[in-house]
C-alpha cells in the first residue's frame, strides 16, 4: 500500500493540516479448507500483497468520520455512543467500535479516516481486513495495544455478533497470523496453528486472482443457510446417538466420521452432501500440508482443484460466473490448482500458477471468460499476487 497515495486522498477529503497516520491489513486467500471453519474444521491460508489501508488522524473529541474509496458517502458516529447497525458499508466500522465498548475499552478519541481497498470485494475477506485495519487505527489513537489474539477475536465478534454472520475464524486468523511464503495451517477448533515451509525452496509459483465482475454481499447470500445445513447434519446424527446439544452448539467437528457414515442415509440429501464436503475437505487439508512440506506443488494444486469441485458438487456454493472461471482455469496449462473463494455467490476465483505461464494464462482466461460473459468486459479484473506477512504484532 502506497502511504503517499493514502495521504493525498486523506487531504483531499479532510484538509492539509492534520498529521496523517497509517494502518494496513492484507487480504487473505484460502487454498484448502473451504467452508469448514464455521464447523471448527482445519484450514490453510496465505496473506497476499494487496489489502486495505487507512490514512487517519486523531480527533480531540469522540467523533469518528470515515470515508471509503470504494463505497459512497461520508459516515459519522461517536465512539462513546450506543452503536446500532445502519445497513450500509460502515456497519463493519461501527461494529468494531461496539465490540471494543463491550470489552470495556475506554475510547476517548475518534478519528478521521480514509479507507482504501486495493481489490474488489469478493472472497478475499475484505470485510475482516477493513475491521482489522480500523481496529488498529482506533486503538492506536486511544493508546491501546491489541494482541494478535485480541485482533482476531474482536474481528470475529464484529462479523459474528454485530453483522450476524455465521462465520468462523479463518479470515481474521489468516490476515493476522500469516507469514510470507509459509502455508498457515490452522485448527479452528483449538486455535492451534503452524507455519509450514515449502520443502523445496526453488519451486516457483504465483497466485492469480480473477474477479468475476460482480461483487457479492455475504449477508445476502445463502452462506448462513449452508452453515445451518452443516449443523443440521450433525444434529440429526447426534439424535440417533442419543446426544442432544443445543442446535447452535452443534458442529460437524464433534461428530465422528464413522458415526456420520452410519446415519447419513437418515438425513435429507443436501444435509448429507454438506457433511461429506466437510469431512473430505479436512482430509484435503491434511494431505495438502504434507504436499507443501514435501515441495510437491503439483499435488498441492491438484488438491486445490479437487476442493473447488467439492465446493460446487457437494457444498453447492458459487455462482454461474465463478463456476465458469473455475472450469476455464482448471483446464489450462500452467495452472497447478484452482477454486473460487469466499462464502458468497459471486466474487473471485483463485489459481496457483507457474509464473512462466502467467502472460498466457491471463490472456486466455480473459478471452474465454468474456466470450461467455461479454457484458462484464469492463468490470472483470485479473491480479497476480504473492504471499506476504499478516497484520499482526
Amino acid at each position: 500500500m502506497d502511504n503517499d497515495m493514502l495521504q493525498e486522498h486523506y487531504k483531499k477529503h479532510f484538509g492539509f493540516y492534520d498529521k496523517v497516520l497509517f494502518t494496513y491489513c492484507p487480504y487473505r486467500i484460502c487454498p484448502l479448507g473451504a467452508h469448514v471453519d464455521h464447523q471448527h474444521g482445519l484450514v490453510t491460508g496465505f496473506a497476499i500483497n494487496y489489502g486495505v489501508g487507512i490514512g487517519y488522524s486523531v480527533n480531540d473529541d469522540e467523533l469518528c468520520v470515515v470515508v471509503s474509496h470504494n463505497y459512497p458517502l461520508r459516515k459519522k458516529f461517536r465512539v462513546n455512543e450506543v452503536i446500532e447497525r445502519q445497513g450500509d458499508w460502515a456497519d463493519y466500522i461501527r461494529g468494531a467500535v461496539k465490540v471494543l465498548q463491550k470489552h470495556d475499552y475506554n475510547l476517548k478519541y475518534g478519528i478521521k479516516a480514509y479507507i482504501y481497498g486495493e481489490m474488489p470485494a469478493g472472497g478475499l475477506s475484505s470485510s475482516a481486513a477493513t475491521i482489522i485495519a480500523f481496529l488498529k487505527a482506533i486503538t492506536e489513537a486511544n493508546g491501546i495495544k491489541l494482541t494478535n489474539k485480541e485482533l482476531i477475536h474482536y474481528s470475529y465478534e464484529t462479523e459474528a455478533e454485530f453483522m450476524r454472520m455465521s462465520i468462523g475464524k479463518l479470515d481474521p486468523s489468516c490476515e493476522v497470523l500469516c507469514k510470507k511464503n509459509k502455508l498457515l495451517v490452522l485448527d479452528t477448533d483449538t486455535d492451534k496453528y503452524k507455519h509450514v515451509e515449502m520443502g523445496i525452496q526453488n519451486v516457483q509459483f504465483k497466485f492469480l486472482i480473477v474477479y468475476c465482475g460482480k461483487e457479492r454481499m455475504l449477508a445476502s447470500s445463502y452462506y448462513n443457510v449452508r452453515v445451518d445445513e452443516c449443523k443440521a447434519a450433525a444434529f440429526i446424527c447426534n439424535s440417533y446417538l442419543g446426544k442432544y446439544d443445543r442446535f447452535n452448539d452443534t458442529y460437524l467437528r464433534d461428530l465422528n466420521y464413522d458415526d456420520f457414515l452410519k446415519y447419513q442415509d437418515k438425513m435429507p440429501e443436501n444435509f448429507k452432501k454438506r457433511a461429506l464436503h466437510y469431512y473430505t475437505e479436512n482430509e484435503r487439508v491434511r494431505q495438502g500440508e504434507m504436499s507443501w512440506a514435501n515441495g510437491d506443488i503439483k499435488e498441492f494444486g491438484r488438491l486445490v482443484t479437487e476442493s473447488g469441485k467439492s465446493s460446487i458438487e457437494l457444498y453447492e456454493a458459487g455462482s454461474e460466473l465463478l463456476i465458469d472461471l473455475y472450469n476455464i482455469m482448471s483446464k489450462m496449462d500452467g495452472v497447478y490448482g484452482t477454486r473460487f473463494m469466499g462464502g458468497g455467490f459471486n466474487g473471485s476465483c483463485l489459481a496457483i500458477i507457474d509464473p512462466q505461464y502467467e502472460e498466457t494464462i491471463t490472456k486466455n482466461v480473459r478471452k474465454q471468460y468474456i466470450k461467455l460473459h461479454p457484458e462484464l468486459v469492463h468490470t472483470m479484473q485479473i491480479f497476480t499476487c504473492t504471499s506476504e506477512d499478516g497484520a499482526g504484532e
